[in-house]
């Protein structure tokens, strides 16, 4: 449970530093890498860059415009509805000001809005809920997704450890590297044509 909670918890980081800073990666970079990916020995201990992956990974950018579409309806909605309530108040003040209520009337009105604000309220919170339910469930699917491809790419690789790295001035867990032992370039490629099949079976 820790496990699972850890990953969501990078995920979540890294999804919103994906979602605003670019990956810097030069031509010749990208060559080198490309060209090592066949030539790194089995028990070799290699790298990747979650924020590139994260950022270029077309599972991913679909899930976010998913997400980010659901979130934005909500967010009308409950605007929307505040606004409404707004107005009700700030009429229900304009006429208590100018004494166009009598006390009877007053009274009623005056409960009748502290009941649809205890209700807005109550509603604001459900849908500020529904949306990390649907965040939460995104970076579940995205780390899942990672996690399973990784694993089965290890095992034609055999590597004796993967690590995720992140960052661009100061990336850790790994700081500098042999460019020759970064994978990213690889894994993206894979979890992408990987993507790209199982939309192709869901069609």
């Amino acid at each position: 449970m820790k496990k699972s909670t850890l990953i969501v918890s990078t995920v979540a980081a890294i999804c919103a530093i994906a979602l605003i800073t670019p990956a810097c990666t030069s031509n010749n970079t990208s060559n080198v890498k490309a060209a090592a990916d066949s030539t790194i020995a089995p028990g070799s201990i290699v790298y990747f860059n979650l924020d590139t992956v994260l950022q270029d990974y077309d599972m991913a950018n679909d899930l976010r415009s998913v997400v980010e579409t659901k979130v934005n309806s909500i967010n009308q909605e409950v605007t929307r509805r505040g606004n409404k309530l707004e107005k009700d108040i700030q009429a229900f003040q304009d006429k208590m000001n100018k004494g166009l209520l009598t006390q009877s009337t007053y009274e009623v009105q005056s409960q009748k809005l502290a009941q649809q604000q205890q209700e807005f309220e109550a509603y604001a919170n459900q849908k500020q809920n529904e949306i990390l339910e649907e965040q939460n469930v995104m970076m579940n699917q995205i780390a899942d997704a990672i996690k399973t491809f990784v694993d089965s790419y290890n095992e034609g690789k055999g590597y004796a450890l993967i690590i995720a790295t992140q960052g661009a001035i100061l990336p850790a867990p790994v700081v500098t590297g042999d460019p020759a032992l970064d994978i990213t370039d690889d894994i993206l490629e894979g979890l992408n044509a990987e993507y790209v099949k199982s939309k192709g079976q869901n069609e």
